[in-house]
């Protein structure tokens, strides 16, 4: 399931003229026999709730006193998330003669012609309190209490992300929590401005709209809402047509080195945090131990753990880096058979994390691996590898798009094809170009789409572990001879270049070492290329060319 929960209002939407009806009641049982949640948020006050609907049993969670007030049918236990009620409020309304007029633990509430006298009394107090209306209701609350920030209180206890809850309501008050769920829903009764607002319009009034909605829910589920709507942005073609990406699909990244596929991944994580989609990465080379809006498990000597992975993946709207760059091959396997397992579990019963991201998947899905078809279950995944060779087969089952980047991109499409035994899709003009992306979305048709290239925000420093202060290998380390010494990272390389003289400096350059190693060990095709230019130019003294090297490694790797 992609929707898991139901937050519904009462007044106007479940209940008419007070009123649930048994057919009402039966919908909302039936939902929740599909395994998903059900919350009641209302502006309401608890005891009045009880007295009016005595099946309250049906919710898991009741937000009550439009966002100030959690309340548990299963324990009958409530919990006030808001400040207490103001007396001084309450005395001067009823000095001024406001009547109806309701206390409950933190709203105060009245009706309509009393609004002015509301407002006169709370500026005259010099009270930071805020007016909410419901049609004719007015409502007195805490600054910021809504039934948004009401929902956020349920959907933390029950461990839901917004982003796949349905919200369905009718009126003024109904936009805040309308507005964060995943998908918002307006009776045919609701007021104009909740219709133009919300995902779907209803075609039917109060509970009949409610029960309406169940049965769309059912059917559809993450169908209930256009791909832009819950999906993540790929990118734009080059006719100017944005392309998104499903929940819950299967995305394999592939090409060669140097190609740009970090830089993508960190370009897709701001769309991410711009969506409010919570991601993991699963990093086995530190490509992303500096990625903004993430918190990182491991670093460059310290393994991650299994335990401390899990601690952060439980926490709500945080995005984790999990850096396996200081576990051996071995160990890196088991870690994400280890993790698996509890993302698949979390991602099902939570939406979180929304996106799991597997870089350099030779590491954690080694061709050799015994995966099973169909291993990642539902969750949504990008894949990331430089070829398909070096991935377990199972994994390319499971592909729903394709994209592939750098000078083989059309190829890697046609060998994919020929790998599921699919027939090659056709190709638009241009497909050798490296400025673009080819993607083949394998559910959707038979015809690659060209991307263009795109830049994250965030300087991306490729490979900023591994090679810029962890250690290549003895047997891939580069040898000074002149110094008697070996560079296992960048770090060590530009410290120990410095010391050469300019007679071995220019050994160096003339056989082409420098980007010799970084081409073959360093495995960064851009920077070898743009070494080699510099090493061949022999208007450069050797300092001047080393000056050179030093600033294309560090515009590369953060150093």
């Amino acid at each position: 399931m992609h929707f898991l929960a139901l937050a519904v209002d009462f007044d106007g939407t479940t209940a008419e003229h007070g009123s649930v009806s048994p057919e009402v009641c039966a919908s909302l049982t039936a939902l929740k026999n599909s395994g998903r949640k059900l919350l009641l948020v209302t502006g309401r006050e608890l005891q009045a709730l009880k007295h009016q609907f005595a099946q309250l049993e049906l919710f898991d969670l009741v937000v009550v006193e439009n966002g100030a007030l959690l309340y548990d049918p299963k324990t009958d236990t409530e919990e006030l998330i808001a400040d207490p009620a103001s007396t001084d409020l309450v005395e001067r309304l009823r000095e001024k003669g406001v009547s109806p007029l309701s206390i409950g633990r933190s709203v105060i509430a009245t009706w309509h012609p009393f609004e002015n006298a509301v407002s006169a009394s709370i500026r005259e107090l010099g009270l930071e309190l805020q007016m909410t209306f419901n049609k004719d209701a007015i409502m007195v609350l805490p600054p910021c209490v809504n039934k948004a920030s009401g929902l956020n209180a349920a959907l933390r206890r029950l461990g839901i992300c917004a982003l796949n809850v349905v919200g369905v309501g009718d009126a003024e008050n109904d936009h805040a929590f309308l507005s964060i769920c995943g998908c918002s829903a307006a009776v045919s009764n609701a007021i104009a401005s909740i219709k133009s607002s919300a995902d779907l319009c209803l075609s039917h009034d109060h509970g009949r709209g409610v029960c309406e909605l169940v049965d769309m829910l059912l059917e559809k589920d993450a169908a209930l809402v256009p791909v832009e709507r819950i999906g993540i942005q790929l990118g734009q073609t080059t006719h100017a047509r944005k392309v998104w990406l499903a929940p819950e699909s299967v995305m394999l990244i592939v090409g060669n080195s140097g190609s740009g596929k970090s830089s993508y991944i960190t370009w897709l994580t701001e769309r991410m945090v711009q969506a409010h989609q919570d991601f993991c990465i699963i990093d086995p080379e530190g490509d992303y131990l500096t990625l903004d809006d993430a918190v990182t498990v491991g670093a460059l000597s310290a393994p991650p753990t299994t335990e401390e992975s899990v601690h952060h993946l439980l926490q709500a709207q945080l995005n984790v880096v999990v850096s396996a760059l200081a576990l051996d091959p071995a160990a890196r396997v088991r870690l994400f058979g280890e993790l698996l397992p509890f993302i698949q579990h979390l991602r099902n019963a939570s939406g979180r994390p929304y996106w799991l991201i597997v870089d350099e998947a030779h590491y954690m899905l080694p061709h050799c691996a015994d995966w099973p078809p169909g291993f990642l279950g539902d969750i949504g995944a990008i894949i990331v590898a430089l070829d398909f060779d070096q991935v377990c087969p199972a994994l390319l089952e499971e592909v729903d798009v394709l994209v592939t980047l750098g000078s083989t991109a059309r190829e890697l499409v046609e060998q994919f094809a020929k790998r599921i035994q699919r027939r090659s899709p056709e190709f638009p003009e241009r497909s050798q170009s490296l400025e673009h992306a080819c993607l083949w979305n394998l559910r959707e048709g038979e015809e690659v789409v060209l991307l263009d290239q795109v830049q994250p925000i965030q300087k991306h420093h490729r490979h900023s572990g591994k090679y810029v202060a962890g250690d290549v290998g003895a047997w891939h380390s580069f040898h000074f001879p002149a110094l008697g010494q070996s560079a296992a990272n960048l770090n060590e390389f530009l410290s120990l270049s410095t010391q050469l003289a300019d007679p071995a400096l220019r050994r160096h350059m003339d056989a082409g070492d420098f980007s010799n190693w970084f081409r073959q060990v360093i495995r960064d095709d851009v920077l070898a290329n743009k070494t080699r230019v510099v090493e061949t130019d022999t208007t450069l003294t050797p300092k001047e060319a080393l000056s050179q090297v030093t600033w294309l490694v560090q515009s590369r790797y953060h150093l």
